[in-house]
C-alpha cells in the first residue's frame, strides 16, 4: 500500500457512507401546540403556544400572537431534556442556568414532544454519530501525530514506578553489553588478520633477496626497486595506520564508558526511588486539596442552581416537593413578614390621606350630616330593626344555616377551662386563643377558639362589619379578591374568595355561605347576642379549579353585648358597653403543607386578625350613635 493510500484510510467510516448533498438536506418535521408553562410562583402554570423549529424551541402567549415575535426561545443543541419522575405530563428543558418547566395535556403528548426535540438535537450535529464521523479523519491524524507523547503519557498515568523503570534500564544495559561483545569479536578478528599479513610479508621479504620476480594474484609484479620504497608492494597487506590503533583497548574503553553511563543512570534512579515516598506524599496531599476544592465548587454550583430555581414548581407545596419542612417554614415566614411590611406601609398611607381629606357626610349608622363634626344638634338614631330568626326554609340553605346556628350556640360558648384537650397558645391582655390538635390523613384540622373583650362597641356592630362585604377589604389583608356568587336573603350570601398566595404554599380559595343572625333571648337577663356563621357550600358558578386548592371552613363569630348602668340620669354611652367576642374556626386547608407550618402560621395570624379587626370596628364606631 502506498503512502497516499495509507493517508486516505484513516480508520473513519466516512468514505464508506453516502454523503448528503448540502443543497438537498433532509429536514426534521416541525412541531407546535399548546403546553402549560410554569411562569412564576404567583401565576403558576399558564397555557402557551410552543413551536419547535430549526432546533429552536420558542413560545408565544397564544397562537394569534406568533406574528408579533416570541416571548422566549431556547437553542436545543446543548439542552438537557428531563421527563419528570412523578408527573407523567411534565418535562423540564434546561440550558445552563435557564430552565423551562412544561406540561403536556397527557403522557402521549409529552412523549411526542420529547421525541421531536431529541430528533432536532440529533439533526443539529452536536454529539451525534454523524458529527463524530465528520471529524474522524482529523481525530485519526491528531492521534497519529501525537503517538509518542500519548504512549509516554499513558505509561505515566498507568503508574509505572521508578523501580520498574530501573529494571528496564538493566535490560537495555544487557543488550548494549552483548552488542559491545559482538564488536569486540569483530575487532579481535581484525587483529588476527593483521598478524597473518605480517607473517606473509616477512616471507616475501626473504624471497626478494634472491631477486626472483613474483607475481601476485592480481597480476602485479613484486621486485626490488632502486629507491628501496616498499609502500606500493605491501599496500594491500598493511593498510595505512592499521598497526597504530589498539582495537582491543578502544573496545574496552567503550565498554567501560557505556557501563559508567549506565551506572550513573542507575545511581540517579536510586536517588529518585529514595525520594519517591516523599513525592508520593506530596502528590497525595495535592490530590486531597484538589478534591476538596472540587467538592466545594460542586457544592457552590448546586447551591447556585438551587437558588436560581428556588421559585420553580419543584419547590412549591406538593407530595413530591424538594423543599424540606424547615425551608418551607422559613419561606412562609419571610413571605408573611413582607406582607406585613407592605400592609403597614399601606395603613400609614391611608392614615395620611384620611387626615388630609374631609370626612364623609354620613354612614350606615347616622343620618345625613349627623357626624361628630356636624354643627347640627345630634338627634337620636331610629331604633335598629330587630332581626329575628327567619323561617328555616326561607331559602334553599335555610335548614343548614339553622343547624349551624344551633350547633354553635350549643357548643361554641362552652367554657374550655375543664376540657384538657384545649391548649392555651396565645394570651395577650383580654384576648386568649386556644387550640385542639387534630389531624386526619396527615392534614391539620385543629379547631381554634378565641375569646376577646372589646370596649365601646356592641355585638351588632362587630357582626355587621364582619358580615358586610362592603368593608371586607378595609380590615382583611389576606384576601386577593372576592365576589358575591349569590344573594340568598338580606342576611345570607354565598361568597367566593381567593387568598393571597404565600410561597411555597399553594394558593387557596374558599366558597362559603355567610349568614348573620340575632339570637333571641330566652330570658331578660341574657345578653344581647349576635352571630355570624360562615361554612363551606357547593355552587355551580364556582367550581374547584387546578389553579387553587379549595379549603373547607366552618367559622362562627358570636358577639354578646354587656351594658353597665350609667350614673344618675345620664344616657348610655360607649363607656358603658362591652362586647364579649367568641371566635370559633374549623378549617381544612387541604393540600400538602406541613403540619408544623400550618400550626405556626395559625398561632401567628389569628391573634393578629382579631386585634386588627376589633381595632377597625372601634375606629369606625368612634363618635357615632350606638347600634344595639
Amino acid at each position: 500500500m502506498s503512502d497516499n493510500q495509507s493517508w486516505n484510510s484513516s480508520g473513519s467510516e466516512e468514505d464508506m457512507e453516502p454523503r448528503e448533498d448540502p443543497g438537498h438536506h433532509v429536514g426534521i418535521a416541525d412541531l407546535s401546540g399548546v403546553l402549560s408553562k410554569w411562569t412564576n410562583y404567583i401565576h403558576g402554570w399558564q397555557d402557551r403556544w410552543v413551536v419547535l423549529k430549526n432546533n429552536t424551541l420558542s413560545y408565544y402567549k397564544s397562537q394569534d400572537e406568533t406574528e408579533y415575535g416570541c416571548r422566549g426561545s431556547l437553542c436545543l443543541s446543548k439542552a438537557v431534556i428531563t421527563p419528570h419522575e412523578f408527573d407523567e405530563c411534565r418535562l423540564d428543558i434546561s440550558v445552563n442556568d435557564s430552565v423551562w418547566y412544561l406540561r403536556a395535556q397527557d403522557p402521549d403528548h409529552r412523549h411526542q414532544w420529547i421525541d421531536s426535540i431529541e430528533l432536532h438535537r440529533a439533526d443539529s450535529g452536536y454529539g451525534s454519530e454523524s458529527s463524530l464521523r465528520r471529524h474522524g479523519s482529523m481525530l485519526s491524524l491528531t492521534s497519529a501525530t501525537s503517538g509518542y507523547s500519548a504512549t509516554s503519557t499513558s505509561s505515566f498515568k498507568k503508574g509505572h514506578s521508578l523501580r520498574e523503570k530501573l529494571a528496564e534500564m538493566e535490560t537495555f544495559r544487557d543488550i548494549l553489553c552483548r552488542q559491545v561483545d559482538t564488536l569486540q569479536k569483530y575487532f579481535d578478528g581484525c587483529a588476527d588478520a593483521v598478524c597473518k599479513d605480517e607473517l606473509q610479508r616477512d616471507k616475501i621479504m626473504e624471497d626478494d633477496e634472491d631477486d626472483f620476480p613474483n607475481t601476485r594474484t592480481d597480476g602485479e609484479f613484486l621486485h626490488n626497486n632502486n629507491n628501496g620504497s616498499k609502500e606500493k608492494l605491501f599496500q594491500s597487506l598493511s593498510p595505512k595506520g592499521i598497526n597504530g590503533i589498539d582495537f582491543k583497548g578502544e573496545a574496552i574503553t567503550f565498554k567501560a564508558t557505556t557501563a559508567g553511563i549506565l551506572a550513573t543512570l542507575s545511581h540517579c534512579i536510586d536517588l529518585m526511588v529514595k525520594r519517591e515516598d516523599s513525592w508520593q506524599k506530596r502528590l497525595d496531599k495535592e490530590m486531597e486539596k484538589r478534591r476538596r476544592i472540587e467538592d466545594g465548587y460542586k457544592s457552590a454550583l448546586n447551591d447556585l442552581k438551587k437558588k436560581s430555581h428556588f421559585g420553580g414548581p419543584d419547590y412549591e407545596e406538593g407530595p413530591n416537593s424538594l423543599i424540606n419542612e424547615d425551608e418551607f417554614f422559613d419561606a412562609v415566614e419571610a413571605a408573611l413578614d413582607r406582607q406585613d411590611k407592605i400592609e403597614e406601609q399601606s395603613q400609614t398611607e391611608k392614615t395620611r390621606i384620611q387626615r388630609s381629606s374631609p370626612l364623609p357626610s354620613g354612614d350606615a349608622y347616622s343620618t345625613a350630616g349627623a357626624h361628630r363634626f356636624s354643627d347640627k344638634p345630634r338627634s337620636q338614631p331610629p331604633p335598629a330593626p330587630l332581626v329575628v330568626a327567619p323561617p328555616p326554609h326561607a331559602h334553599r340553605f335555610g335548614a343548614e344555616v339553622e343547624e349551624m346556628v344551633q350547633n354553635h350556640m350549643t357548643y361554641s360558648l362552652q367554657d374550655v377551662g375543664g376540657d384538657a384537650n384545649w391548649q392555651l397558645v396565645v394570651e395577650e391582655g383580654e384576648m386568649k386563643v386556644y387550640r385542639r390538635e387534630v389531624e386526619e390523613n396527615g392534614i391539620v384540622l385543629d379547631p381554634l377558639k378565641a375569646t376577646h373583650s372589646v370596649k365601646g362597641v356592641t355585638g351588632h356592630e362587630v357582626c355587621h362589619y364582619f358580615w358586610d362585604t362592603t368593608y371586607r377589604n378595609d380590615w382583611e389583608t389576606t384576601i386577593e379578591n372576592f365576589n358575591v356568587v349569590e344573594t340568598l336573603s338580606d342576611s345570607a350570601v354565598i361568597i367566593y374568595q381567593t387568598h393571597k398566595r404565600v410561597w411555597p404554599a399553594s394558593q387557596r380559595d374558599v366558597l362559603y355561605l355567610s349568614a348573620m343572625r340575632k339570637i333571641t333571648a330566652t330570658n331578660e337577663n341574657d345578653p344581647d347576642t349576635w352571630l355570624v356563621c360562615n361554612f363551606s357550600v357547593d355552587h355551580d358558578e364556582a367550581q374547584p379549579s387546578s389553579r387553587c386548592v379549595r379549603a373547607k371552613i366552618n367559622i362562627a363569630m358570636i358577639c354578646q353585648t354587656l351594658v353597665s348602668p350609667p350614673e344618675g340620669d345620664k344616657e348610655i354611652s360607649r363607656d358603658n358597653i362591652l362586647c364579649k367576642i367568641t371566635y370559633v374556626a374549623n378549617v381544612n386547608p387541604g393540600g400538602w403543607a406541613p403540619a408544623s407550618v400550618l400550626r405556626a402560621v395559625a398561632k401567628r395570624e389569628y391573634p393578629k386578625f382579631l386585634k386588627r379587626f376589633t381595632s377597625y370596628v372601634q375606629e369606625k364606631t368612634t363618635g357615632k350613635p350606638i347600634l344595639f
